[in-house]
């Protein structure tokens, strides 16, 4: 399963940069693709968005609004995908000003990493130590302990 990821705005910062290809070299079984559509108004980049979304893909949105899911959940969800078949996964995270109705309506799923707000860069950061943690509880490693 190839996994895209969605973030309108510039590429990884030095602040993120080491960090997101510390848990990329180590989740080589997840092949990840990052995609920066440029920043803009909700719909011009809801727009960009969809265009970057395929009928098959299955779609997460990652938004203030969503719903809670632990970490065992989160590794359920993609295991769920990858026992049903899905051939890319794409996580979508919402732009400063929220993501457009039609992009709320093309996500499969909505989930909040946590129901703090956090900066692009950092739920960039998080999300690729997210997905290296699910593997880990997929494949039985010792990375998460609970």
């Amino acid at each position: 399963m190839k996994i895209l990821i969605i973030s309108p705005g510039k590429a990884h910062d030095d602040t993120v940069k080491d960090g997101i290809n510390e848990y990329e070299k180590r989740l080589s079984a997840w092949p990840i693709e990052w995609v920066h559509p440029k920043a803009g108004d909700k719909n011009t980049e809801g727009a960009a968005i969809l265009k970057l979304t395929k009928d098959g893909d299955f779609a997460v949105l990652l938004d203030e609004h969503g719903r809670d899911m632990d970490t065992p959940a989160f590794a359920a969800l993609i295991d769920k995908q990858l026992q049903t078949g899905t051939k890319r996964l794409v996580f979508i995270i919402g732009g400063a000003f929220g993501v457009s109705e039609s992009v709320k309506e093309r996500a499969n799923t909505t989930i909040r990493l946590s129901s703090l707000v956090f900066p692009h860069m950092l739920v960039r950061l998080i999300l690729a130590e997210q997905l290296y943690r699910a593997h880990s509880i997929l494949s039985g490693g010792k990375y998460h302990h609970a």
